[in-house]
Order: C-alpha cells, then sequence, then structure tokens
C-alpha cells in the first residue's frame, strides 16, 4: 500500500516501560507493524519486545539516535512513526498521518502534537510548532517547521534516509537538527499537525546531562551546517565560558572529540535553511530561547 506505516523503536535498558508502550502501539488501527532497534540492551528489552510481537533489531553497540535509520532500512513501508519507550502515539493518530502525506507528495516529515505525562499537558515544542512563523506553505498540510521532537514524527521514508536520517555525531539529544536542515535543503516540505496526536511520559532526571549535551550538539550542528562565523561565535563562548565553570568545562571536552568528525561532515550552509532560522531566531525571542537549533531546548 503506497500509504502503508511502520513504526520504529528504538531502546536501551528500558524494558518494563516497553512492555506498556508495546501494548499501546499494538492496540492501534490496522495494527501497523512494530520494529523495535534495542541499542545493545543488557536488560530483557530483547525478549519483551519479541514477546509482544515487534520484529526486533539487536545492535552490537549503542548507536544512540542512530539506531533509529537501521530501523527505517528494515521497514518496508513508505512511512515510519517513530515512538520511544515512553511515548506512544493516538489512537487515530497514524491514520490521519498517512493521509496527510497522501495528499501532500511534498511533505517529508510530520511533527506531532504532543502531550506529555498523565495530565496531558502541551508539550512547549508544540505551542512553538503551531506558532508558525514560517507560514504554510500552500502544499504542506500544515504549518511549515525546521524542528521536531523525534518521538512524536512521522517520516516519508525515502526522504529521511536520502538525506542520511540521524547523525553519528551528535549520537544523542538535539539530533532533530541537522536532520531537519538536510531534508528542507533537499527540497522536503517538513510541518507540524495538530490532529495527528502523540504521548510522552518521560521518567524524569538526568536534567544537567541532557543540558550538556545539547549544548554539545548544538554547536556540532552548527559546525556541520551553520556558516563558520556562527560555529566559531558559539565555540569561542564556550571556550571563555569553561574558564570558570566546570559544566563548560566537561561540554568543552566533550566538543572537542567530536569536533574533527563534525567538520568531515561539513557541507555549505544552505541559503533557505539560514533564512528560515533567521524568521526563527526573531520568533524565539518572544519565547525567551536563544537560538531555534538549540537541541532539546527550542525544537522549532
Amino acid at each position: 500500500m503506497p500509504d502503508a506505516i511502520t513504526i520504529v523503536l528504538a531502546t536501551r535498558n528500558r524494558a518494563a516501560r516497553l512492555g506498556a508502550t508495546l501494548e499501546r502501539l499494538r492496540a492501534l488501527p490496522g495494527r501497523p507493524p512494530v520494529i523495535v532497534v534495542d541499542n545493545a540492551s543488557t536488560d530483557a528489552t530483547a525478549a519483551v519486545a519479541a514477546g509482544a510481537g515487534a520484529r526486533v533489531l539487536r545492535m552490537r553497540r549503542n548507536a544512540g539516535a542512530t539506531a533509529r535509520n537501521v530501523g527505517v532500512r528494515a521497514a518496508d513501508t513508505p512511512l515510519v512513526a517513530f515512538a520511544d519507550d515512553d511515548s506512544w502515539w493516538a489512537p487515530e493518530a497514524l491514520v490521519r498521518a498517512r493521509a496527510h502525506f497522501a495528499s501532500h507528495p511534498r511533505l517529508g516529515l510530520l511533527a506531532a502534537r504532543t502531550l506529555v505525562g498523565p495530565q496531558e499537558r502541551l508539550d512547549p515544542v508544540s505551542a512553538q510548532l503551531a506558532a508558525a512563523p514560517l507560514g504554510t506553505a500552500p502544499d504542506l498540510p500544515g504549518p511549515s517547521v525546521l524542528g521536531f521532537l523525534a518521538c512524536a514524527a512521522v517520516v516519508r521514508r525515502e526522504a529521511f534516509l536520502g538525506v542520511g536520517g540521524f547523525d553519528p555525531v551528535v549520537f544523542f539529544m538535539g539530533e532533530e537538527s541537522r536532520l531537519a536542515y538536510d531534508l528542507l535543503a533537499a527540497g522536503w516540505g517538513l510541518a507540524y499537525r495538530p490532529d495527528v496526536v502523540a504521548h510522552h511520559h518521560p521518567a524524569g532526571g538526568g536534567g544537567a546531562d541532557k543540558r550538556k549535551l545539547a549544548r554539545r550538539n548544538e554547536i556540532l550542528t552548527q559546525w556541520m551546517r551553520r556558516p563558520v562565523p556562527i560555529a566559531a561565535r558559539s565555540t569561542l563562548a564556550l571556550i571563555g565560558a569553561a574558564a570558570a565553570d566546570p559544566a563548560s568545562r566537561s561540554v568543552l571536552v566533550e566538543l572537542a572529540k567530536r569536533l574533527p568528525a563534525a567538520l568531515v561532515r561539513r557541507r555549505r550552509p544552505h541559503p533557505e535553511v539560514e533564512a528560515a532560522l533567521r524568521i526563527l531566531t526573531n520568533a524565539s525571542k518572544g519565547y525567551g530561547t536563544k537560538d531555534p537549533s538549540r537541541g532539546d531546548l527550542t525544537k522549532i
């Protein structure tokens, strides 16, 4: 079927949460196939996934966000919906997503409205996406966006694989930015749809570590895709902060380890991406944020 969809879920050592999530995914209309990419777990993840009827792909090492690439390559449907062990899709979400992709051939990625926790509060990222600072293109089903939450996105498999999927340089946290830039540069549209709903029940914790990863990965992404002066300013600011701030020193050390790989993957900044980022930078001031490419802080 041209609108068929597979769910790809990458996880590591979260067997207990995974079981409950897979029950919800199996209950979706049409029971779309589920591929679980086990990111070198040492617990019962693979057994839980297999017992729930998912196809299990076991990684020999923790590949971070790029484990999703393995799942997408293994899928044999034109559309792929991502989920995490703590996120799942509302009952009609993927039916609606398929319809949007079928009606909009340029649509490469659809970002869902994300409801967080038992209270189902609107994720701040969803609110930012709905604000539509980039407007709505006539050939897309909703506001144009240049970012998304990976656990609440549906992609056209052709588009995703065509730009290389998620990047091994950033590994985890803020991995969405470079993918979004490359999709737009390749001519694909990215859109937000509030009628496509995902639920996310994060466990919490690790806030400081996540913030450090987001900061590191923001700068790595800049070196891979943004103009050199922007990446250089961010790097110099981090160097300056590292003199007095242990957290910044830690980020700087990790940045230095991955910077050579980022430079190898560098591409010339794309004019359309840069124009969109200028609009988003101005809009982000209204949200109290600094930069729309800041990984998990602002995925506009």
